[in-house]
């Protein structure tokens, strides 16, 4: 009779590594956000817009992506990818060819200015861009994840990430190549080669179960770091009840309920053979090396495999945070969401640093079109559109590949620091930080426009090293079960940062332009939201210096002043990432200290106390 047994492929097989490949190509149709710069301006200009109604537009998107991130992250997490990569291709060509239509149609004959019906379309389209972008995302991410093994996770999840990254360079290369100077032609391709992709996906990205000695590799490893946290003891065959370590009276139904829970959704988790033998092998039991751990009887025999609560030994924590769980599952690894990852310090100080980081991102990426025609105008007699797009488009696909290699090396090097020099990847957080911070002093200092492609380099290795790190420490920190629900919520951070840095960076440039036409959307409820906020960058005092007129400018609202036009923006920015920077090194510093302390640090507030039990049902 043949065996039903289910066995996983190896690590290194045709089926995962196809499904890698497939999750890469999903990847790079999901990060044209990216390329608005390389439209943008020309959008503008042809429609009338100011720059703060370009950077809602281009905000648009990016609220798309991180708005939807926690809702696509549990729908993943439920349903699989498949429901995703639907959504991604209906939106994205939905969208794009929407943002072609209005393109196209253009401002009706003597009208001067994009009605607010328009306007909207406009937001909304960009809207379902980053919907259908974040969808294939989220998919390509989430199989990733959950189909490698923790030592190559890093690595793996960079990989499809610099797809993501190196979107905007394909698309723009690939429009350069075919359709140079057509934004109309430029639009369809996006439409089209965003879209067709997620189909391909469809069939092709799916979930590949790990091996069962690559789980017990892991929960092993994980369970040495941070063994006092989680030691539990399978025993068996004993009448009594002994407690040790200490002596404690405090242990109740309700902790044993917890721990049966915990270990039943551990064991619903991870993939299983199909054969009740294999499941009661006793080489599926992990249990950490630990000091704590001691173990009181031998294995039963293969003849009782029937266990009972009375039986089952577990290490229990007291801690408690208004009623939800310490976050930890039966196998030692953490697995939070919901109330239990609200509470949590360690998520605040993540989306802390990840709104500061992104947003600064954001608005550079956004703008770097804007600030190429600002440094090309300041330079020129007559402004040459052609060459102007080309530096425009040179920025573009400068952030673009260095946002790819960012990707790829940061995952590298986190799992370098955390296989190699045995210290958490959290440390890489600081290094992400550190660019930033050089990245805006780079662009600070810029003068002219031959040599903004540098500060471009830095802003795009830093912005790549951002998002190819964190989704590895959001699973280090919260676990792998909810990892796309966690990231989502995370991911809802670049919003504010997004928002706040883009909309006063939009706001200072339109400061700067001529006074006729510094007009702002009055109908943009994104820019009321912020206006608050943005009210010292508003306030900015116009340079004193004579703007004179230049031949062949693509818009009215084009500042002349070069830097001067934008510095500002950039202080602020500076600003933040020096802050960010500063959290970086203290959530560097507490995730060493809860390696050293055995996962202390990462838990909630409340200390946690461990106990070990071997208890034994009365006969």
């Amino acid at each position: 009779m043949p065996s039903s047994e289910y066995h996983p492929p190896p690590v290194f097989s045709t089926v995962r590594i196809v499904s890698l490949l497939s999750s890469l190509l999903v990847a790079l149709a999901s990060g044209t956000n990216y390329v608005f710069s390389a439209y943008g301006p020309q959008l503008g200009a042809r429609l009338h817009l100011s720059h703060t109604q370009l950077n809602v537009i281009g905000l648009s998107g990016n609220i798309g992506v991180y708005g939807t991130a926690p809702l696509w992250g549990k729908l993943v997490d439920a349903k699989g990818p498949r429901i995703l990569l639907v959504i991604g291709f209906v939106f994205l060509l939905s969208g794009y060819l929407g943002i072609r239509h209005l393109y196209d149609v253009g401002l009706p004959e003597g009208v001067a200015d994009l009605s607010t019906v328009a306007f909207g379309a406009l937001v909304l389209c960009g809207f379902m861009t980053g919907i259908g972008g974040n969808g294939g995302l989220a998919s390509s991410m989430n199989v990733t994840a959950k189909s490698w093994p923790d030592r190559a996770r890093a690595t793996t999840t960079g990989l499809v990430l610099s797809g993501f990254g190196l979107s905007a360079f394909l698309f723009s290369t690939l429009a350069h190549i075919f359709y140079p100077g057509d934004t109309s032609e430029f639009l369809l391709l996006l439409a089209i080669g965003t879209s067709f992709p997620m189909v391909w996906g469809f069939f092709f990205v799916r979930h590949i179960p790990l091996p069962h000695s690559e789980l017990t590799h892991s929960a092993l490893e994980h369970g040495h770091a941070r063994s006092e946290s989680a030691t539990r003891i399978l025993a068996r065959e004993n009448n009594s009840t002994t407690h040790l370590l200490k002596d404690n009276d405090d242990v109740t139904h309700e902790d044993e309920d917890e721990a049966d829970g915990a270990m039943s959704a551990s064991v619903e988790f991870y993939p299983r053979s199909a054969t009740h033998h294999h499941q009661a092998e006793a080489s599926d039991y992990v249990v950490p090396r630990s000091p704590g751990a001691v173990a009181l009887s031998p294995t039963r025999s293969s003849g009782n495999r029937n266990r009972s609560r009375g039986s089952f030994s577990v290490s229990r924590s007291r801690s408690r945070v208004r009623g939800v769980g310490i976050g930890i599952g039966a196998d030692g690894l953490p697995n939070m969401r919901g109330m239990a990852l609200a509470v949590n310090r360690n998520f605040w100080l993540l989306f802390t640093i990840t709104s500061l980081l992104s947003g600064t991102g954001i608005m550079y990426i956004n703008n770097v079109g804007s600030i190429s025609q600002a440094l090309y105008a300041e330079h020129s007699v007559e402004y040459d559109e052609v060459e102007s797009a080309q530096l425009q488009a040179l920025q573009v696909s400068t952030i673009s590949i260095m946002n790819c290699v960012g990707r790829i090396g940061i995952g590298i090097i986190a799992d370098i620091t955390k296989n190699y020099f045995k210290l958490p990847r959290s440390f890489c957080i600081s290094l992400v930080a550190s660019l930033f911070v050089i990245s805006q002093v780079a662009v600070y200092n810029v003068e002219h426009v031959n040599n903004l492609w540098k500060a471009s380099a830095l802003l795009g290795v830093a912005y790549g090293s951002l998002f190819g790190l964190f989704p590895t420490i959001t699973i280090e920190w919260f676990g792998l079960p909810h990892f796309s629900e966690n990231w989502g919520f995370v991911s809802l951070s670049p919003m504010i940062g997004g928002n706040i840095f883009s909309i006063a960076f939009g706001r200072n440039l339109d400061a700067h332009a001529p006074s006729d036409s510094a007009a702002a959307p009055s109908s943009s409820s994104t820019s009321s939201i912020v206006s608050t906020a943005t009210a010292a960058i508003t306030s900015t005092v116009i340079s004193s210096s004579t703007l004179t007129t230049r031949g062949g400018l693509p818009s009215d609202h084009q500042c002349l002043q070069g830097r001067i036009c934008y510095a500002d923006s950039l202080k602020m920015t500076i600003f933040a990432c020096c802050f960010a920077l500063l959290l970086a090194l203290y959530a560097g510093w507490i995730d060493r200290h809860s390696v050293k302390g055995h996962g202390r640090a990462l838990l909630p507030e409340s200390e946690s106390e461990t106990e070990v039990l071997w208890e034994e049902e009365e006969e």
